[in-house]
């Protein structure tokens, strides 16, 4: 297998890979850590964009590829454990959440579930890092939450609507 490497100014870097086909798959690394995946046929085509990810999903998906830990990962949910009891987790906000307009205070997500949202990734790559109670969740967001087990799955449950 054969690994291209090249600068792109201002943007990042730009990793090609030498598939079994001919075919390449390119993946660019933006300097914000977002990373974009394109295939393309042969080492003369245009590139065809498959996605794009976060970093932090990047580096959980390079994680599960590279054959470090099992943890199965479910598209609404990343989870990490830390310790015997307490989860760090990655809960999306669909587009009909209850919690989706509101601020963090208004959704009383901590109060109610005894879990703390630590930061809001937002879908243009921002991070809102210690929300404050005044901070909106918007639809699209991922919220971040450390608290125990049972907590974390009452967030889960409150952002859902279930």
């Amino acid at each position: 297998m054969t690994v291209y490497e090249s600068d792109l100014p201002g943007v990042g870097k730009k990793h090609e890979v030498e598939l079994g086909d001919g075919a390449r798959l390119v993946i660019v690394t933006h300097n914000s850590g977002k990373r974009e995946v394109f295939r393309r046929a042969d080492a003369d085509s245009d590139s065809e964009k498959l996605f794009e990810l976060s970093d932090q999903l990047a580096r959980q998906v390079g994680t599960l590829l590279e054959g470090a830990y099992f943890q199965p990962v479910q598209t609404d949910r990343i989870e990490t454990l830390l310790g015997e009891d307490t989860l760090l987790e990655w809960v999306e906000v669909g587009p009909d959440s209850p919690v989706a307009g509101k601020t963090l205070a208004e959704s009383d997500l901590r109060q109610a579930t005894g879990a703390s949202v630590i930061a809001i990734e937002r879908e243009n790559e921002d991070v809102i890092v210690s929300p404050g109670g005044d901070a909106v969740v918007e639809a699209g967001d991922t919220l971040v939450v450390i608290g125990q087990t049972d907590a974390c799955r009452d967030v889960l449950s409150t952002v859902r609507g279930d």
